[in-house]
């Protein structure tokens, strides 16, 4: 398939030509498409600051999650969304294992800690949502304290978005053969092979188990208030600009640039 006019442009570019000639085997249509993402990209990161901006005056509160497999891209997708907004008026949540003490506590409080203040957005890299589908397939929970997490989390997403906080719920699908194909990228990088836990080592021979758990999870907790956003993750740079676009819709600020809203480019 041949490139359209408007994209031999961008191609005829600075940048396009920077990324033409990055890689070996690097096509045309690949360095359109990185020129189309980081287009796209800047443009979205325009929009979160105004939004972020917005969170702030109006002294909303806004909760984003985001649940998927391992190396479903969660991480990255946070670091893009975050990368220019203020530091002093978000925080990334990545909760460890719960300390003794944590463990006596109500499943739900050390969440209910972390939750934001007026003006304030927080993004959990994996939540609550741990006891739903990681914690039983791996054996870190008893079957009791599945039952009582799935019997109380509706009420506890009604109960904080009636209190005045906006909660949105990502979910980042990935197939099993990408799953496979970036463990291995994982392993073979000296700078990230010390992310791939023993959790990651049985997340393939698990997989049918993560699916049964992810689809009881969406059956249940896919509410009207607080539904799930599946966000198809297999290409990095589409999953990120689809986050972003969906946080900005669901988000009231004030009107969005007529050339955001008119000009999404294909990815």
């Amino acid at each position: 398939m041949g490139l359209s006019d408007k994209s031999l442009k961008r191609l005829n570019t600075k940048k396009g030509i920077k990324y033409f000639l990055m890689e070996e085997d690097m096509t045309p249509a690949k360095a359109v498409r990185i020129v189309n993402y980081e287009t796209q990209l800047k443009r979205l990161q325009v929009e979160l600051i105004k939004l972020q901006q917005w969170v702030e005056r109006s002294k909303e509160k806004v909760v984003i999650i985001f649940e998927g497999r391992d190396a479903a891209g969660k991480g990255g997708a946070i670091r893009r969304i975050t990368q220019h907004l203020n530091p002093r008026e978000f925080r990334v949540v990545a909760l460890p294992k719960p300390t003794e003490e944590e463990k006596g506590e109500w499943y739900f409080q050390r969440y209910i800690n972390n939750l934001p203040r007026a003006g304030k957005i927080v993004f959990f890299d994996r939540s609550w949502y741990n006891r739903a589908v990681v914690e039983p397939v791996n054996g870190f929970c008893t079957e009791e304290e599945y039952q009582i997490f799935m019997s109380q989390v509706n009420e506890f997403e009604r109960m904080i978005i009636t209190s005045g906080t906006r909660l949105i719920k990502f979910y980042f699908s990935i197939s099993k053969s990408e799953q496979a194909k970036r463990f291995e990228d994982i392993k073979s990088s000296p700078l990230k092979k010390w992310k791939f836990s023993d959790v990651d080592r049985r997340a393939l021979e698990l997989w049918d188990d993560y699916t049964a758990y992810r689809e009881k999870m969406f059956e249940k907790t896919n509410t009207e208030i607080a539904p799930w956003i599946i966000i198809k993750a297999n290409r990095k740079s589409t999953a990120r600009v689809e986050a972003m676009q969906h946080i900005l819709d669901l988000m009231p600020y004030e009107k969005k640039e007529d050339t955001f809203l008119g000009d999404k480019l294909t990815l």
